[in-house]
C-alpha cells in the first residue's frame, strides 16, 4: 500500500516537511559518499530555512504541553494503562524541556559558522559549491567518510531536540483515529465533516496495483479525492471505482 498525507493547516504542513528533511537526513549522513555528505548538509540547510519561522518553536512547545495535558486528563480511568500513559507523559516532558533549553531558532547555533554559512549561501546556486568557488569545502569532501559523518552529526544534533518533538507530535496525532474502508465511485470520493471536531491530517492508503494517484483537497468542511492515471507523461482522471483506505486525524 502507498500512504499519502494531507494537511489540513500550515502548522501540520511544517511539521510534515520537516519531518521528510530529517528522515532524509537520517539517510545520508551514515553513508559512505562524499555526495551523500554533500547533500545531507544541504538538507540540514534546507531544514534550517524550514524552520526559519519565528513562532515555529512556540508552536512545537504548545503542542507538546496541550498534548501533556490531554493525557493527565485521562488519570484514573481504569481503561487506561498508567504506566504507558506515565511514559508518555514523561516523553512529552522531556521534549519540552530539551527544546525549551535550545537557545533560539532550530540551527541558530550553526548560523555562528561562518565556514558552514559559506557553503549555505553558495549551496542554492546551480553548481555553486564547485572547488573553483569553495576550494575548502572541496578539501572537506575529500576528508575520510568517518571524518565528514563525525562532522555532520556534531552539526545535526543541534537540531535533535527538534526532530525528536517532530516525530512525537505526528505519531500522537496518527495514533489518535483508525482507518476505514470508502470507495471513489467513477473515480471520486467526496466526504463532509462532522461539526465540531478539528480535523489536521488526512491519510489515505491505496493500492499501487490499481495505477492510481490520488488528488486531494479539503477543508474544515469536507473534504475529496479524485483519482487520476499517469498516462503518456500525463494525469488523466479516472472513472473507474477504487476503493482506499481513508484516516481522518483529528
Amino acid at each position: 500500500m502507498i500512504l499519502y498525507e494531507y494537511p489540513f493547516n500550515e502548522r501540520i504542513r511544517t511539521y510534515l516537511r520537516l519531518e521528510h528533511l530529517f528522515r532524509r537526513l537520517g539517510e545520508l549522513v551514515p553513508s559512505e559518499s562524499a555526495l551523500s555528505h554533500h547533500y545531507a548538509l544541504v538538507t540540514i540547510f534546507e531544514i534550517m530555512d524550514v524552520a526559519a519561522r519565528a513562532d515555529l518553536k512556540a508552536d512545537v512547545m504548545r503542542d507538546l504541553d496541550k498534548h501533556k495535558n490531554v493525557f493527565n486528563g485521562y488519570r484514573g480511568n481504569p481503561a487506561i494503562a498508567e504506566a504507558v500513559l506515565d511514559q508518555v507523559v514523561s516523553q512529552l516532558e522531556r521534549n519540552f524541556a530539551t527544546l525549551n533549553g535550545v537557545a533560539g531558532k532550530a540551527g541558530q547555533a550553526l548560523t555562528e559558522n561562518e565556514w558552514l554559512m559559506s557553503i549555505r549561501s553558495r549551496a542554492g546556486i546551480p553548481a555553486g559549491t564547485c572547488e573553483f568557488d569553495l576550494p575548502a569545502y572541496y578539501a572537506w569532501q575529500h576528508r575520510s567518510a568517518a571524518s565528514r559523518r563525525a562532522d555532520l552529526e556534531r552539526w545535526s544534533a543541534t537540531l535533535s531536540p527538534l526532530a525528536e518533538s517532530i516525530y512525537l507530535l505526528l505519531k500522537l496525532l496518527r495514533d489518535a483515529d483508525v482507518p476505514y474502508k470508502v470507495i471513489a465511485t467513477g473515480g471520486h470520493f467526496q466526504q463532509n465533516l462532522p461539526q465540531g471536531r478539528s480535523f489536521q491530517l488526512l491519510r489515505l492508503r491505496i493500492d499501487p496495483a490499481l495505477g492510481l494517484i490520488p488528488e486531494i483537497s479539503g477543508n474544515r468542511l469536507m473534504v475529496s479525492v479524485r483519482m487520476m492515471q499517469h498516462e503518456a507523461d500525463r494525469l488523466h482522471p479516472s472513472t473507474d471505482d477504487a476503493a482506499f483506505e481513508l484516516t481522518l486525524c483529528a
